[in-house]
């Protein structure tokens, strides 16, 4: 909790006023028993009626007073609490942001969800109650200790002696719940990481009937956090029972005590209701520290586990100033020296010692067999990943350079899953470009041959997309996404296997769209399909990681055997032609 009090600085009033107004209410607590002490030994031993009625006139007053305090302090808790979790909640939102995949790869979304949502509402609740009750219940229970002196020393020692016992057992159920709540948030990630991961893949798990086992595995861990909630709720459910034990063997030692203080004549029977009262506010207040204090232990958890995230360096650090976009040099738009990359915890290189040269404006494929490190290879040039080793460079200048701006201009991604945003489809095609007119957008559009996908829609540009785009099909998801790349014209495109789900004509005149792009735009094609490569300028064939051939395809067909093998796999019935002008048996 230490960590995150920087987000209540500016809160420093309200964390102040709240607990101060809270002091001043327990003030007024303190003082009603001894009033109703005066009641009772004075008005109602004299049958004196104008001297109770003033006392409870009094009571009155001091109860609205108090009333006031409360609400007072209840206000100002709860501007502080609700505004640094605002604040915390922005900070570990933009923290995510700034994490590089590598980071968030390791992390896990459904952790970061359980984070972002559920642990900074404990630790708003938690500054919530600690605001208004942290102090509270100690000063009472303190108070009415100091104010039992006030009446009678002798009786005064069984508050001395019970209070030491009550802390020591709540604190010490404290220490043993406040590890236990950390294991719940934990099995609590698991549940939503499953409940995410059977709703995305709901229809491959009806597609196999594995519905049952589904609900198995959901029931197996839902029943561990069950239990485990159980467990810590058991150990805390002890405080309550606890201090009431305790509390009420103290109010029959304090009853004892007093009433053979009366009997001898040096107490009053009001000053007896007066001791009685202090004791039940402190019963009062110790079970409301008792939940405050699990209230507590639940955010400290929490709190450790939001600042956990916060912690997390990122790995990916831009230059403060600009100026590497403006250091073109040559006609290389990308050049990878030597480059070799290894995913955080993998055992084995996932690209090795690559190296080759795009020029402006050309056309480049790449390749291979599934997990040969295709995606891999493009992404280290958008820099969602920093090579392990070697040089990734852009336009003569190593990507390490550039700003997040500058990069972000030139490099226009489509990745192989395609993903829209809720809102307009004009408002999806402005994240290419903010201030892109309908005109730009429209040619974006015809490029990326969806120009009738959006024309067939009632609203047209204005049409409203689902969450994720669940109200279009597939193969119109990835013509939007790659319009959206093309809205902003970056000088490099990268569409990696962005058109799985086109249709080979649509495919084609994609591809040959993409290739009469005004200007020296440089395109990267990540592919499974020959055809889609097949006219590229230059194609780059992985294999397990390494760079297995790089040529144009008549080059290849000759010298990648890795190449050939692809292309028959797709094309067989051209292997006996093949082999017939090389002159082997088939």
């Amino acid at each position: 909790m230490k960590s995150l009090g920087v987000y209540l600085k500016h809160y420093k009033k309200e964390s102040i006023i709240a607990p101060l107004f809270k002091l001043l209410e327990v003030v007024f607590d303190l003082l009603v028993p001894m009033v109703v002490a005066q009641i009772i030994d004075v008005g109602i031993a004299g049958n004196n009626r104008p001297y109770i009625v003033s006392r409870f006139g009094i009571l009155v007053l001091m109860a609205a007073v108090g009333l006031c305090c409360s609400f007072t302090a209840q206000y100002f808790a709860a501007k502080a609490s609700v505004g640094c979790a605002t604040e915390l909640r922005q900070a570990v939102f933009d923290h995510i942001q700034a994490l590089s995949f590598t980071e968030l790869d390791t992390i896990g979304t459904d952790t970061l969800i359980t984070r972002l949502i559920n642990d900074i509402n404990q630790v708003q609740n938690g500054i919530n109650m600690g605001l208004r009750l942290l102090l509270r219940s100690p000063f009472i229970v303190f108070g009415s200790v100091v104010m039992a002196f006030t009446v009678n020393v002798k009786c005064a020692i069984v508050f001395l002696v019970t209070i030491p016992i009550l802390f020591v057992a709540v604190f010490g159920i404290m220490l043993v719940s406040i590890p236990l709540f950390k294991k719940v948030q934990a099995a609590l990630d698991r549940v939503t990481g499953m409940t995410r991961e059977n709703l995305n893949g709901v229809r491959v798990i009806r597609a196999f009937c594995r519905e049952e086992q589904s609900v198995a595995d959901f029931e197996k861990s839902n029943d561990e956090l069950t239990c485990l909630n159980e467990f810590v709720g058991k150990i805390s459910a002890l405080l309550n029972p606890l201090t009431y034990v305790l509390i009420n063997i103290a109010a029959v030692v304090l009853i004892w005590q007093a009433g053979l203080q009366v009997n001898i004549g040096s107490m009053q029977q009001g000053q007896v209701v007066a001791l009685y009262n202090y004791m039940l506010q402190i019963i009062v207040e110790l079970i409301k520290l008792a939940s405050l204090i699990i209230t507590l232990n639940k955010s400290v958890a929490c709190a450790e586990r939001v600042s956990g995230v916060l912690a997390v360096p990122t790995t990916m650090n831009y230059p403060a100033k600009g100026g590497a976009a403006k250091k073109v040099t040559g006609d290389a738009a990308v050049t990878f020296k030597n480059v070799s990359f290894t995913y955080a915890g993998a055992g084995a290189e996932s690209l090795s010692d690559i190296s080759f040269t795009a020029k402006r404006g050309q056309t480049i494929g790449i390749i291979g067999g599934t997990g040969s490190g295709k995606s891999t290879l493009v992404s280290l040039i958008s820099r969602f990943y920093d090579a392990t080793s070697g040089d990734v460079m852009v336009d003569g200048e190593n990507v390490k350079n550039y700003t997040k701006e500058e990069l972000c201009n030139k490099v226009g991604v489509v990745q192989q899953r395609a993903v829209l945003f809720k809102g307009s489809i004009r408002d999806n095609m402005r994240w290419g470009k903010e201030d892109a007119t309908d005109a730009e957008i429209w040619e974006a559009l015809t490029t990326a041959q969806a120009k009738e996908v959006v024309e067939g829609k009632q609203d047209q540009l204005d049409f409203m997309l689902e969450q994720n785009g669940k109200n279009l099909s597939g193969g119109q998801k990835q013509r939007l996404s790659i319009a959206r790349a093309l809205v902003k014209k970056p000088e490099i495109l990268i569409l990696d296997d962005s058109s799985s789900a086109l249709d080979f004509a649509t495919d084609a005149k994609l591809r040959k769209a993409v290739h009469n792009l005004e200007g020296n735009t440089t395109t990267f094609l990540v592919s499974q399909r020959i055809a889609g490569i097949r006219q590229a300028d230059q194609i780059l064939v992985l294999g397990n990681g390494t760079l297995e051939g790089n040529g144009t395809h008549d080059e290849l067909m000759k010298t990648c055997e890795v190449y050939r093998e692809i292309y028959f796999s797709q094309f067989p019935e051209e292997r006996a032609a093949y082999n017939n002008e090389s002159g082997v048996i088939a």
